[in-house]
């Protein structure tokens, strides 16, 4: 695992929301991310259907999308959302793990770009859709 891959990883662990919201990094390298969200009930946006909130989603979203732009090897530091679009395509199915994809695809001296996807178990068809721009802080 690369030093910038670890230095992501601490960073994740360290984040009040990601803790609080259960996420765990599956996967991280070379501008790639991949975190996983567990079905809790303490997620749950609207108790008659069970639910997740679009928020917690969301927050699953931006972080991998974040961590994505950490890891990438034409990033020198840190990094923060500048613009995040969420598309929500159908609610997650109750009681499944929510997994999200998040690629880092191109790297200015100012911005990264980064698209995501977010799915339960029926992995074709996707819960949520994610384009965004990320800071890039120049090296020192």
């Amino acid at each position: 695992m690369s030093d910038r891959s670890q230095l992501a990883r601490q960073f994740i662990r360290t984040l009040p929301h990601s803790v609080a919201l259960g996420m765990e990094v599956v996967e991280l390298h070379d501008g790639v991310a991949v975190f996983t969200m567990p079905y809790a009930e303490k997620l749950i946006g609207d108790p008659k259907t069970g639910v997740i909130h679009g928020g917690a989603v969301s927050a699953l979203m931006d972080t991998s999308c974040g961590a994505a732009v950490m890891c990438h090897s034409s990033n020198p530091t840190g990094t923060a959302t500048i613009d995040l679009r969420i598309d929500y395509m159908r609610t997650a199915t109750p009681g499944q793990t929510i997994t999200t994809r998040a690629t880092c695809y191109h790297i200015t001296r100012s911005v990264a770009f980064v698209r995501a996807v977010a799915t339960d178990e029926d992995e074709g068809n996707p819960v949520a859709t994610a384009t965004g721009t990320f800071t890039v802080e120049a090296s020192q």
